[in-house]
């Protein structure tokens, strides 16, 4: 704890300080509920995400032969690419977060008479699993900013709460106390003077 002044101007300074400190926090907590409420929403569509994830590879199951052929695979490598990941960025309680938009794929031209005639679906298949796994990674990375944020928020809302406001309170206190007893002494010393002056007359 910083060492105070025992004066009125110390005394208007800490009353200051703790209508800031009363001012903002509200404001804080509100931001903390909205950045952990934040966070189960991402969670709750990562989850959602997951499903998708286990449903399609659900349906990649049949074409897992087929992946298992080298000349398909080395195929599909060789065609599609990953061009752009485009993304925007949203604003969650004053925190900018990375949304996927959209991935865009790069597909080179291929031979439809020298290749697999279930190629296409392969590629398609190829390419609904790598969007899934980016969106993942994207909202991941979601929670990971808005976990710091809530982290950093926190320990601002436990500094306000636990020390600072308490420390100004504290201080308005010991002041006014101080203060209190200092116009006592002043009147009794006041009171002294003015007996030994008629003492003296």
């Amino acid at each position: 704890m910083a060492k105070i002044k025992f004066t009125k101007s110390e005394l208007k300074h800490q009353r200051d300080a703790l209508k800031q400190y009363l001012h903002f926090l509200p404001t804080l907590q509100l931001k903390k509920q909205q950045l952990q409420l934040e966070i189960q929403k991402c969670q709750a569509k990562i989850e959602e995400v997951k499903k998708k994830e286990e449903a399609h590879n659900n349906f990649l199951k049949k074409w897992i032969g087929l992946f298992s052929l080298k000349e398909i695979f080395d195929t599909i490598q060789s065609i599609v690419s990953i061009k752009e990941i485009q993304t925007n960025r949203h604003n969650i309680a004053g925190l900018d977060v990375p949304v996927l938009e959209n991935v865009v794929f790069e597909e080179l031209p291929y031979d439809l008479f020298y290749t697999m005639p279930s190629l296409d679906d392969a590629i398609d298949a190829v390419k609904k699993t790598i969007q899934l796994k980016i969106e993942e990674m994207i909202m991941r990375r979601q929670i990971e900013l808005i976990s710091n944020e809530l982290r950093i928020t926190s320990q601002r809302v436990n500094l306000f709460e636990k020390v600072k406001i308490p420390e100004a309170k504290e201080n308005i206190r010991k002041i006014q106390i101080y203060l209190g007893d200092e116009d006592t002494a002043a009147v009794g010393r006041s009171k002294i003077a003015k007996r030994k002056m008629m003492e003296v007359a």
